[in-house]
């Protein structure tokens, strides 16, 4: 152990000119950096300072992330929620690293506590899945912080939103901020609107996002627009001569 850790600090030391072009370069691109402290410690363990230290953060994390993909299978849910801790910790700019831990927690995890056959009472099951939820709310949240201008955590956070909180208004706040960030995905809008529709007091702004994509053309005409555009045709009571035309069955 003391070899290696002379070794690590050793090529890191090596390292150090060509980690401050690369910083140098990081600039721009708003890369976060590590607090060397008891907090950091805390969250990555003896080996992930020492990789801080010496220049080695991608490659534990990689080991750690490996490591996490285990404990998934072996559905130690404590052990995957601090080994993602330590990977995003170490490499807070991978959004891999974001969108599984909150994979992992929001879905894998809460799914396994609401289902689990060792507690009886459903209140105390729904309780468990609910922290779990949260948990990988978090670390999307965090993600985002750490990655403003990625459109794909924002997308995860929305359908988090939608699939598990079912709050539909968030959801639509989240793929529309999605939507805003460079090399989104052209659903990214139609999903917004969608999520308008199901929110309950916006019918209005929904429709009028709806009736907008549908007036682009015909790439925008798709079968779940239609249906929502004509819902709220008919729960606003919007007159007969400015409906859109039934679709050709």
């Amino acid at each position: 152990m003391l070899l290696a850790l002379a070794a690590l600090l050793f090529f890191g030391a090596a390292k150090l000119p060509i980690e401050r072009a690369l910083s140098a370069n990081r600039a721009a691109d708003n890369a976060a950096v590590l607090r060397l402290g008891l907090d950091l410690r805390e969250q990555v363990g003896q080996l992930g300072v020492v990789a801080a230290l010496s220049g080695f953060r991608s490659v534990i994390a990689d080991f750690l992330f490996i490591q996490a993909h285990v404990a998934w299978e072996r559905t130690e849910w404590s052990r995957v929620l601090l080994l993602f801790r330590q990977v995003t910790t170490l490499q807070p700019r991978s959004v891999l690293f974001w969108e599984m831990a909150a994979w992992h927690m929001a879905w894998n995890a809460g799914s396994a506590a609401l289902n689990d056959p060792d507690q009886p009472r459903l209140a105390l099951r729904i309780k468990a899945q609910r922290e779990y939820l949260d948990l990988g709310r978090d670390f999307l949240e965090r993600g985002i912080r750490h990655n403003p201008e990625r459109p794909q955590l924002y997308e995860a956070l929305a359908r988090l939103y939608r699939e598990k909180y079912k709050d539909h208004a968030q959801a639509a706040k989240y793929f529309e901020l999605a939507a805003s960030k460079p090399g989104a995905p052209s659903y990214a809008r139609r999903f917004a609107a969608y999520e308008l529709s199901y929110s309950a007091g916006r019918e209005e702004e929904a429709y009028g996002r709806l009736l907008s994509l549908y007036r682009e053309g015909e790439k925008e005409r798709l079968p779940t627009l239609i249906s929502r555009l004509k819902f709220l045709e008919e729960k606003l009571n919007v007159s007969l001569d400015q409906r859109i035309p039934d679709p050709v069955r």
